[in-house]
């Protein structure tokens, strides 16, 4: 029998951070801003932060700005390019560099290389349908201040300066089209989440690892009871908190359920794995130094786009394709089989047949990703690269994403949602965050809507710090090109994206 105690009074923490991912690691460095004041506690179930979706094998790792995304600007009946989801996710990006400028003017890193590095972002389509999207595409999105620079280009010759590996070999007949973005990224979030959850440590915040959150009850006094669980000794703690934030990725559903929060009711997820064929050879990555992305095929999820990846882990450079979907009942790597039937209750079970329902096409593609032979998935591979050999490619297997399924609320019908959902309980006192793409990169975006969600009495007197820290927070940058031009200056100095 396992032992339970609760802590001291005067030891229970104003917040509770559940899960030590990015989220977690994001809000933790705000509060720090806002709120130096509060005392902050994080329960990491894993051995160590970050070893779930912030992982940097567990995440694309492409730092999110819609340069090269296909799925962020959907061609209307008339052809015509839809710009308007891409500027919101670039402007989030933007916000996230700036507080990441932030840390790093503060100390929080001996070099941002540890995180974040300079890779072109590239859209490449084939066929006449491709180019023409193409076309419709870049010409919605050159037009954007946020986009400005963005190169476009028909010519196989100078898609082989810009992709010597992918154009060798291929059809030089074969119809292609392709935007550049010099303005990419590569990010580690697994780095950045350590270094950030290293930092607020040093300054009185408690980071705790084996440590699972198993329940959450909201107590007669406003406060949250948490139950904590330590992994290796089994023994329970119960702290008290005045504010609780659910950022445990896939974990994060049934914890809301658990909370019994009514503004949980109706939502479900559906967990999508994901694999990767990786290279290491030197001769590959060094001629291939760009994220490219392509189309989905038809009935994939927009997760699942095609693309090929420089990555820079660790040190050491390495090329990513795919990702090839699967399928796992478990909400994170690390997780149950028992997760999904866990999750659905009456409450959710009308949402969770309507997609069953209404998503068949992906489930037939579902389906065909898991019987495929290794041999199918390297001639996949071949449309990327035609001289792909397969020996020199292995698979590794990514992180869980659990996309949402919620309630319509004219059709009361349930709908698979591929973005992020921030759940907010009725009096502020808790909130969670459910969902993937585009996820990480646009961490401090959601968690800046957490603080204006949940403490709406204090955000004002907030604001003029929040603002310091991101010039740019109120603002609109793709309106201001002149501020605009100053944030990406400044950023790019301090990130040291110069080259």
């Amino acid at each position: 029998m396992t032992s339970e105690r609760s802590v001291p009074d005067s030891a229970n923490p104003d917040v509770v951070l559940v899960g030590g991912g990015i989220m977690s690691a994001t809000l933790a460095q705000l509060l720090g801003v806002v709120a130096p004041e509060w005392s902050v506690a994080v329960f990491e179930s894993g051995k160590v932060v970050a070893g779930e979706s912030s992982g940097p094998w567990n995440n694309a790792g492409t730092g999110h700005a819609a340069l090269c995304e296909l799925n962020y600007t959907p061609a209307g009946p008339d052809g015509r390019v839809d710009p308007t989801k891409a500027i919101t996710i670039n402007e989030q990006f933007q916000i996230s560099r700036q507080f990441w400028s932030h840390l790093v003017r503060g100390g929080m890193t001996g070099s941002p290389k540890d995180f974040i590095s300079p890779v072109p972002h590239i859209s490449f389509v084939t066929g006449e349908e491709g180019r023409s999207y193409m076309r419709a595409r870049h010409a919605a999105l050159a037009a954007q201040p946020l986009f400005e620079g963005m190169e476009y280009s028909e010519s196989q010759a100078e898609m082989a300066d810009w992709l010597p590996l992918m154009m060798k070999g291929r059809d030089p007949e074969q119809i292609v089209a392709a935007t550049r973005s010099a303005a990419g990224t590569d990010v580690n979030f697994g780095a950045l989440t350590r270094l950030m959850l290293d930092d607020v440590a040093t300054r009185g915040v408690d980071v705790h690892v084996n440590q699972r959150v198993d329940a959450l009850e909201k107590e007669s006094d406003g406060r949250w009871k948490v139950t904590v669980r330590d992994t290796v000794s089994g023994e329970r703690v119960t702290v008290r908190a005045r504010f609780v934030f659910v950022g445990a990725g896939g974990g994060a559903l049934p914890l809301l359920q658990k909370a019994g929060i009514p503004e949980i009711r109706g939502f479900g997820g559906f967990p999508v794995s994901g694999m990767f064929l990786r290279t290491r050879s030197p001769e590959l990555v060094g001629t291939h130094q760009a994220k490219v992305y392509g189309q989905a095929a038809v009935g994939a999820p927009p997760m699942s786009v095609p693309h090929l990846d420089l990555r820079l882990i660790d040190g050491e450079y390495s090329l990513l394709f795919g990702p090839y979907a699967g399928f796992s009942p478990k909400f994170l790597k690390a997780g149950s089989m028992f997760d999904l039937p866990k999750s659905v209750k009456p409450n959710n079970l009308g949402s969770m047949l309507g997609v069953a329902r209404t998503e068949l096409a992906l489930t037939k593609y579902l389906i065909g990703e898991l019987v495929q032979s290794r041999s199918a998935r390297h001639r996949t591979l071949q449309g990327f690269v035609p001289t792909a050999e397969q020996a020199d490619w292995d698979m590794v297997t990514a992180g869980q994403r659990v996309q949402v399924i919620k309630q319509d609320p004219e059709s009361g019908k349930g709908v698979l949602q591929f973005g992020t959902e921030l759940i907010v309980g009725g009096d502020g006192s808790i909130a969670g965050l459910l969902g993937a793409s585009p996820g990480a990169s646009t961490a401090v975006s959601a968690m800046l809507t957490l603080l204006e969600r949940c403490f709406p009495q204090r955000i004002d007197a907030w604001r003029p710090l929040l603002q310091t820290a991101i010039p740019s927070y109120g603002h609109a940058l793709n309106d201001e090109p002149a501020l605009l031009e100053q944030v990406r200056s400044e950023t790019m100095k301090t990130l040291e994206l110069n080259g």
